[in-house]
């Protein structure tokens, strides 16, 4: 029996929230999806909120992923030490609220889900996420499918943790950046994989912001508060198709729903 997994890239500020809302049962209905992992941490452009991340729960996504803007509102503290379906960063420091992985029942099988944030660039003040997973793995040995959403700025980086778990994970994907990249494929001992998933929000944008800022902010403008960008919305992603008996990804395959 095999099973199709989603993954949806970065949700970006309120043209994300609403085209998710309006898009992501269909494209669950059109590719036959029985688990969707959502990235939300960038809801509210910088950051999200809890009433942001009912929104996605409500939209359709079974768990959701964070990253390094985890902490920017802080009232979401207090909603990830209740939740075990949003989770931030596993190797973040283990006093912060929430949890950074999760095991969850389904009518497959058990499947985990793991997020971590890479280093490079985003924040010296975390512990390694190669280590980190390794031991969540390790822990997690009777979960029938691991799935991992590795946030990290470096290609590098995410291509290294991709070849890491190897045969040991079922999916990495990568977050964070905002572009898909086109390398989605199966790793030869049966990993599905993707540099980055790209974004869900306004396509007229830089990486989801506001064009004229982003262009002003790289001429020397003063900065100010990020403001989404326009234009029609679209969501990227991408569908793992996992064997739940092996754990193994038989076909993986990107998307840009538009």
């Amino acid at each position: 029996m095999t099973v199709n997994i989603l993954a949806v890239g970065d949700v970006c500020g309120k043209p994300g929230l609403e085209f998710l809302r309006r898009s992501l049962r269909t494209v669950q209905k059109t590719y036959r999806i029985d688990f969707t992992v959502v990235n939300g941490e960038n809801a509210n452009v910088v950051g999200v909120t809890p009433a942001q991340c009912e929104e996605i729960f409500a939209a359709g996504a079974d768990v959701i992923t964070l990253g390094n803007h985890t902490w920017t509102r802080t009232e979401l503290q207090d909603y990830l030490a209740r939740t075990s379906r949003c989770l931030r960063p596993a190797n973040y420091a283990p006093q912060c609220p929430g949890q950074g992985f999760g095991v969850y029942e389904t009518a497959f099988g058990r499947v985990c889900v793991v997020n971590a944030l890479g280093r490079f660039t985003l924040d010296a003040n975390t512990d390694n996420p190669f280590v980190v997973v390794d031991n969540i793995l390790a822990d997690c040995a009777d979960a029938n499918i691991v799935l991992v959403d590795f946030h990290a700025e470096a290609t590098s980086e995410k291509l290294a943790m991709g070849y890491f778990l190897e045969g040991r994970a079922s999916a990495v994907w990568g977050t964070h950046t905002h572009v898909q990249t086109s390398d989605c494929c199966v790793l030869p001992g049966g990993t599905g994989y993707i540099t980055d998933l790209g974004m869900t929000g306004p396509g007229r944008s830089v990486l989801g912001i506001d064009v004229e800022q982003s262009i002003g902010k790289f001429l020397g403008d003063p900065p100010r508060r990020y403001a989404s960008g326009g234009g029609a919305g679209k969501m990227e992603c991408a569908v793992f198709e996992i064997d739940t008996e092996t754990g193994k990804c038989v076909s993986a395959r990107a998307l840009r729903i538009e």
